[in-house]
């Protein structure tokens, strides 16, 4: 009989190892794909997916199962992003005036590395919650599970989504007008 993640992440949560690494087994793959959606970098979604996994033992003291554990995980996942990106914002920030030199480069090497897929490319020019959401949408969540991770209503989540599809769709016309 196959364990259910609620009771593999109260197993874990009370020091059982073989719990814990059965969840990081069966979850590692879907937080690796929303990370990456997330930053639209496959770079960052490794070393937030990463950052995810080291901090999960001590956060699993607070997963109460009143969701699912992937609902709850996929919350941590979006925080850790939230987190990740305010810390970007202000690091940019303090780099202004005196790292205008280290900015310019790193868009330099941004323009030379290996593009990433259409997709993800127009996700990062989503503004955050619309790239949150599609990016939850996108794996198979359902419009209340989405609801639930971001902290808004259903009728949030499917309005968003269409305001998201309404933004692809000017950039696909954009690229597309010569």
């Amino acid at each position: 009989m196959k364990t259910d993640d609620n009771t593999l992440a109260r197993a874990a949560s009370d020091g059982d190892t073989a719990a814990f690494a059965t969840l990081i087994e069966r979850q590692y793959d879907r937080l690796f794909r929303l990370c990456f959606r997330l930053t639209g970098s496959r770079t960052e979604a490794e070393d937030l997916c990463q950052d995810i996994c080291a901090a999960l033992p001590g956060k699993l003291r607070g997963f109460r199962a009143e969701a699912s554990f992937t609902t709850w995980v996929y919350r941590v996942c979006v925080n850790a992003a939230h987190d990740r990106r305010r810390r970007a914002a202000t690091h940019a920030n303090a780099a202004k005036g005196w790292g205008a030199w280290e900015l310019n480069r790193r868009a330099a090497d941004d323009d030379t590395a290996e593009a990433l897929d259409w997709l993800s490319q127009a996700m990062r020019s989503l503004p955050d919650d619309l790239r949150d959401t599609l990016a939850l949408v996108l794996d198979d969540i359902t419009h209340r599970e989405a609801g639930e991770i971001l902290n808004v209503s259903e009728g949030t989540i499917s309005w968003r989504i269409s305001e998201a599809k309404k933004h692809l769709a000017a950039l696909r016309q954009q690229e597309e007008t010569p």
